[in-house]
């Protein structure tokens, strides 16, 4: 049962306005009055139980029974036909001679209002590295400098700011252990990022992870001399996502989502400082403390896991 939120009534209500009629020999206009509807709503349930019994109580779709001036099937299967040869909607209405708003119709009645539900699905292919290092996942997430709360909190757009520009957070996490490391950059150069890469590289000494292939996408930074150094140096393989494939590095793009939602858009921050401390507590609150759905523990804990099975 799915009642809008001004509904008066519901099969129970309308089996005791029913009954009240029927079996009580109340009046219409009495009955009516007591369930707060029309008479004309009372005699409309009392005739659909007569007719129909307790099942004439429910609730029905509000369609109705004929659409004259619906399309005929073999319209509806000219614009389908169209719609599969990827035909936008104005060119299928320019072709057949028909409105856009009448094709739009007929293409969101059968789920085909966007190009990409002609696209087949594509299987979720999970994976995970046995070894800590084994790949570490780069990206770079740029957030709008701060001066002070904006108009998004406060509602008042007379007091807007000149633009600030923008912080680069870069961010690192291990494939196996989900192990993060993050940096709030100034750029995404190639030498910045293959400074934050080396650096991340040398956190994850410490930790006892050696590093063997890193995965970023095709952004400029990642295709630099500067970087592709840093990973000669480092000893790593470099990888890159497929073309307009971010799911391909689905680690470092949900990690993103979390430190987003958790920490970067979770209150107002009064500078870009703020919001820097903010990502450092949040950021070993994560590593620490806060347990992975994908894992069922900590990426610490993980890695202390992972090291002794492999010692």
């Amino acid at each position: 049962m799915n009642l809008h939120s001004r509904a008066r009534t519901c099969p129970t209500s309308r089996a005791l306005l029913v009954a009240r009629m029927e079996q009580e020999h109340w009046s219409v206009c009495a009955a009516a009055a007591a369930a707060g509807v029309s008479r004309k709503t009372a005699r409309k349930w009392r005739t659909r139980h007569r007719l129909e019994g307790v099942v004439g109580l429910r609730d029905r779709s509000s369609r109705p029974h004929r659409s004259p001036r619906r399309l005929e099937p073999r319209w509806e299967e000219l614009i389908l036909e169209l719609r599969r040869a990827r035909k936008t909607i104005l060119q299928i209405a320019a072709a057949l001679k028909l409105s856009r708003s009448r094709v739009a119709r007929v293409l969101r009645r059968h789920g085909l209002s966007r190009l990409r539900a002609l696209e087949p699905v594509q299987l979720v292919r999970r994976y995970e590295w046995a070894r800590p290092g084994d790949m570490l996942h780069l990206d770079i997430k740029k957030l709008g400098r701060i001066q002070g709360v904006g108009h998004r909190i406060t509602g008042v757009r007379q007091s807007a700011r000149r633009k600030l520009g923008w912080d680069f957070v870069h961010v690192c996490v291990d494939d196996a252990t989900r192990v993060a490391y993050v940096e709030v950059l100034a750029d995404e150069f190639g030498s910045t990022t293959a400074g934050f890469f080396e650096r991340a590289v040398a956190y994850y000494r410490q930790l006892g992870i050696r590093t063997r292939r890193v995965l970023t996408d095709n952004g400029g930074a990642y295709k630099s001399f500067a970087f592709a150094h840093a990973c000669a140096r480092t000893r790593a393989k470099h990888r890159r996502t497929r073309p307009y494939t971010p799911r391909t590095n689905g680690k470092a793009e949900r990690f993103i989502q979390s430190m987003l939602r958790e920490c970067a858009y979770a209150r107002p921050y009064e500078s870009s400082a703020e919001r820097r401390r903010a990502l450092r507590g949040w950021l070993r609150h994560y590593n620490e403390r806060r347990t992975h759905a994908a894992l069922g523990t900590t990426p610490l804990a993980r890695l202390a896991s992972r090291a002794s099975t492999t010692s």
